[in-house]
């Protein structure tokens, strides 16, 4: 027989400690809870996470409230290596049949999901703004009970199942909503943000540009006590030399890096962000130029550290001066968040559009051999266009829309 949480009721004295614990706001972010959430994380096995699969497609009708504002706020569920996960995705208003828009994928940190993350980041307001998606996966308590992303998980590949699987709810968005596959980008928070970094590497030609906020770089973690003396900054050089046999090859070169870090994070070491701007430009052979101070207003300032190749940046460290470990610029009174921080939302999406505005021809073009063939079969119908385009002049006129737009 098997008792269900509301089958057991426990004593006045326990509850009372368990709601003093939950009510707080400070113990899952103290060292205390990072190590009793990585001592109960668990291993699903296949079956059962095939079991669990039904549970979670019912369970996504429950979804808090929508954020409020403009768009379109979708829910979905995708299914990979590692089961079934929920998403949402954002849509600006009034997007046309036939556009493209590009998409930020959003990796939530440990208690956290969808609907919080996308109300303290504010990332949907500038997405309805600049006209891009927002998708944001979602990680299942069944897997990780505090919600975190198993992003350190690689020798029982659960990392690389849970990658796959967020891939896969990229593909469904690409599918179903037709999201521009040449302007993809990926960001996330702590957990989220290791996760993002990892599923950089294992599919670097997908996506154009990743964002790390307080998180750990890939190949410094291979499992929960790992994590948490990489989370402390002391990854040791075993975990070096498995970060160093991640780098790519010339054919597979990783998608430019943001890095944005607090100095006063006690949950994630700031080393973190730094091993992660380094692990980055020596990948990419670039080298780190003088470091800048950069400060908007009252907001707190930060050090800005660019690394560069042949002028190009390969990747950007943004350290926040007295910043703990909190989504910088995000909403006021949101766990997580440090409203006094700039913007990181609106810093990861600048870096995203950069990226996109210099690869212009491959989010718009069309091969040669298929514009030819699209020309030939609707050949008789160009003299009697009443709109005097034809479908070349037509393409001609959405790249020219598309690039206006950006």
């Amino acid at each position: 027989m098997v008792l269900s949480p509301t089958d057991v009721e426990p004593c006045p004295k326990h509850a009372q400690n368990m709601t003093r614990k939950r009510a707080s706001p400070h113990w899952s972010t103290s060292l205390f809870g990072v190590m009793r959430t990585l001592g109960k994380l668990q291993v699903p096995q296949a079956p059962r996470a095939l079991k669990t699969a039904g549970r979670t497609i019912r369970s996504s009708a429950k979804k808090a409230q929508p954020p409020r504002g403009a768009g379109t706020w979708n829910a979905g569920i995708a299914f990979g290596p590692a089961g079934a996960r929920r998403y949402q995705l954002l849509r600006p208003p009034n997007v046309g049949f036939a556009e493209r828009l590009p998409l930020v994928v959003m990796l939530h940190g440990c208690g956290q999901d969808a609907n919080a993350f996308a109300l303290s980041t504010h990332m949907n307001r500038l997405a309805v703004r600049e006209r891009f998606m927002v998708l944001y996966p979602e990680q299942d308590r069944l897997a990780n009970l505090q919600g975190c992303w198993n992003w350190y998980d690689t020798d029982s590949r659960r990392a690389f199942a849970e990658a796959a699987t967020i891939n896969a709810a990229v593909d469904q968005v690409c599918a179903l909503y037709r999201a521009d596959p040449a302007r993809m980008a990926l960001a996330g928070m702590s957990a989220g943000a290791s996760m993002a970094a990892l599923m950089a590497l294992r599919t670097p030609t997908r996506f154009k540009a990743v964002a790390m906020h307080s998180g750990v770089p890939p190949g410094t973690a291979h499992s929960a006590l790992s994590a948490l003396r990489a989370m402390q900054g002391r990854a040791g050089s075993a975990a070096a030399g498995s970060a160093a046999s991640t780098r790519p090859g010339p054919d597979a070169p990783w998608p430019p890096l943001l890095v944005i870090h607090g100095t006063a994070d006690r949950v994630v070491a700031p080393s973190n962000g730094e091993a992660a701007a380094q692990l980055w430009a020596e990948a990419a052979g670039a080298e780190r130029t003088p470091s800048r101070t950069v400060q908007r207003g009252q907001r707190r300032a930060m050090t800005v550290t660019d690394f560069k190749c042949r002028g190009r940046t390969q990747a950007t460290l943004c350290s926040v001066e007295g910043m703990g470990h909190a989504w910088s610029g995000g909403s006021a009174g949101q766990p997580f968040c440090d409203a006094t921080g700039p913007d990181a939302s609106a810093m990861v999406w600048a870096f995203a559009a950069r990226q996109f505005a210099q690869h212009p021809v491959e989010r718009v073009a069309e091969p040669a051999a298929k514009r030819a063939e699209k020309e030939a079969e609707k050949g008789s119908a160009k003299t009697t266009n009443p709109s005097g385009l034809s479908n070349g002049g037509a393409g001609g006129l959405r790249h020219h829309l598309e690039i206006r737009r950006k």
